[in-house]
């Protein structure tokens, strides 16, 4: 399930915009770390090589002690040669020092004079193992305490002369990061700074760069909404000047290629399979007639007695029975000429309530009724195919009605709505079923015992060769309404 706010529901350039922040947003936040980062390396670097310079300071002046002093170089002696310039090492070099024997015992040291019965701090066993272990001879201890950070540099106090150790040198070294801080806290305000005009300028981007890529897309979209089987569809003319997006825009134009010969192709096949189906109607239709006319012309030459006193009545009959079933078949073909090869328009000024009216004279039912709204509707229009329009509805209704209904009505309207003409034929017949409502106006189908059910198929053809409509509202056992939408063409 789909919430409001996930990512399937988001569109493209929604998508992209989002991206792009987030880009923005993680190399941001990556640079401030990566940033900080490397301000602690460069202030651990620092104090690394900081202690380290003071430690071989320290050693210089603590060696040049070792060989002034008059004193045999033993661990000792340490105590006695140290114990007025331990305080000046510290003073010069601003560090305390604490100079401890090879077990660890502190011996002399600048923080304090030493106490008799002063309990000192003696060097871990760990530490010792460490500075014997280290090439360098120097090991360093780091540990915190209340929240500041010290530095413990252990290396042997060595006697050159006989290269033997006498002694471990310990210095402590306090970390001091204001300045690292300051200089962070610089940083950082002068990174929010840009880092805003950034995202400023990102956003833009971001906005500018999704809509432009989308673009293309919107195009491309809105012509696939509109693409259709039936009309002919136009080509995108766009050049997008993406290789991606510009084969995408070749592909659906080679799809509209493809699609048009395939319509016309289909609409060939369609045209071929509706005459093979109206020649087989038709081939149907008049095979009908002439078996009872082969019958009939059998019958007569079986039966046929010049002497017969009834003979001229028997030649009438037949006569009359080979004629009607010639106009049978007569009507077939011209309802088949009529379907197949409509005339062409020739339109013509007229007024559309004369012409109906004049359609309607020609019917002598005295139950057909005429109404217009308006004394005349000026059109251009083929006269011939708006009379064929009408005399074929109007004729619909009166074979829709029972022959036994005592009260038949067929009531045509006509009046302007805005820019169309609004043809209506109602009859109080038997009605069409709703089951037959789909296919009223397909060519063959017919409610009817007789015709061949091509009548609403043709005049819905010239409707809409007009560009108008025609529908129908239809109750069963109460009657249909025909309403028919012309538009009307000024001169």
């Amino acid at each position: 399930m789909n919430t409001p706010f996930s990512g399937q529901n988001l569109s493209l350039r929604a998508r992209i915009f989002i991206a792009m922040i987030l880009v923005t947003l993680i190399s941001s936040i990556l640079i401030a770390l990566v940033s900080i980062l490397h301000f602690q390396y460069e202030s651990e670097e620092y104090h690394q090589d900081r202690l380290l310079r003071k430690e071989e300071q320290i050693k210089q002046h603590i060696e040049y002690v070792l060989e002034t002093t008059p004193h045999p170089l033993t661990t000792f002696n340490i105590s006695l040669i140290f114990r007025e310039k331990i305080f000046e090492i510290s003073d010069i070099h601003n560090i305390e020092v604490d100079i401890c024997d090879l077990t660890g015992r502190l011996l002399v040291t600048s923080k304090a004079p030493m106490i008799r019965g002063q309990v000192s701090i003696n060097i871990p066993d760990y530490i010792l193992r460490s500075v014997k272990k280290s090439a360098s001879q120097r090991y360093v201890d780091v540990t915190e305490k209340n929240g500041e950070k010290f530095q413990f540099s252990y290396s042997y106090l060595m006697d050159h002369i006989e290269n033997k150790p006498i002694g471990i040198i310990r210095l402590p070294y306090k970390e001091d990061n204001t300045f690292y801080k300051s200089e962070i806290q610089k940083f950082l305000t002068l990174f929010s700074v840009v880092y805003l005009g950034m995202l400023a300028i990102s956003i833009w981007l971001a906005y500018y760069i999704s809509r432009y890529i989308t673009k293309s897309l919107e195009t491309i979209s809105q012509r696939l909404n509109r693409t259709s089987f039936v009309e002919k569809n136009k080509k995108i003319e766009l050049i997008a000047n993406t290789p991606e997006i510009d084969s995408l825009i070749q592909s659906y134009n080679n799809m509209i290629d493809e699609l048009e010969e395939s319509a016309n192709k289909l609409a060939q096949i369609e045209r071929e399979g509706a005459w093979r189906e109206m020649a087989k109607q038709v081939a149907h239709e008049i095979k009908n007639p002439l078996t009872p006319m082969r019958l009939t012309v059998q019958s007569f030459q079986r039966k046929f007695d010049s002497q017969d006193p009834n003979i001229n009545q028997k030649l009438a009959d037949y006569s009359k029975t080979l004629i009607q079933q010639i106009d049978t078949m007569s009507a077939v073909a011209s309802a088949f000429s009529n379907f197949a090869s409509m005339p062409a328009q020739q339109n013509e000024t007229l007024d559309v309530v004369e012409v109906v009216h004049m359609a309607l004279d020609i019917f002598n039912e005295d139950c057909i009724e005429f109404f217009p709204s308006s004394k005349e509707i000026i059109t251009r229009i083929d006269r011939t195919q708006l009379i064929r329009i009408i005399t074929n509805l109007v004729k619909n209704a009166l074979q829709a009605i029972p022959e036994e209904k005592e009260d038949k009505k067929v009531v045509v309207s006509v009046k302007k709505e805005g820019t169309n003409a609004i043809i209506k034929v109602q009859d109080n017949g038997k009605g069409i079923a709703e089951e037959d409502f789909e296919r009223i106006f397909e060519p063959k189908f017919t409610t009817k015992t007789s015709g061949m059910g091509l009548g609403l198929a043709i005049i819905k053809n010239i409707i809409e060769n007009y560009s108008g409509s025609i529908t129908f509202e239809s109750k069963l056992n109460q009657g249909t309404t025909f309403k028919v939408i012309l538009p009307i063409i000024n001169q």
